[in-house]
């Protein structure tokens, strides 16, 4: 039996985890896009404010996420009793 075996590893993030930083994420996409609105005068400076505020805050959201996400993954040890109920359901699997 190889170390990992020895070891459950499972995620236990869900949806309510991350809402709040989807609708932050949300609220920065509609910041930026009423930047540009207001800087439609000037094409280029709109699109230049559109792609600082997303590339600025993109590595900020993406460390929030994985921070989040390594708190929701739970590593157990697998005890021996649970190693012998495995082993009888993938012979009886096996069997069938």
């Amino acid at each position: 039996m190889s170390i990992l075996e020895k070891y459950r590893f499972r995620c236990t993030l869900t949806l309510g985890d991350i809402f709040g930083q989807v609708i932050v994420w949300l609220g920065v996409v509609f910041a930026s896009l009423a930047a540009a609105l207001s800087l439609m005068s000037r094409p280029v400076y709109a699109i230049a404010a559109v792609g600082l505020i997303v590339v600025a805050s993109l590595p900020f959201l993406l460390f929030a996420f994985v921070v989040t996400l390594f708190s929701h993954i739970e590593i157990s040890p697998i005890t021996s009793e649970e190693v012998a109920m495995e082993r009888g359901s993938r012979r009886v699997a096996q069997a069938g």
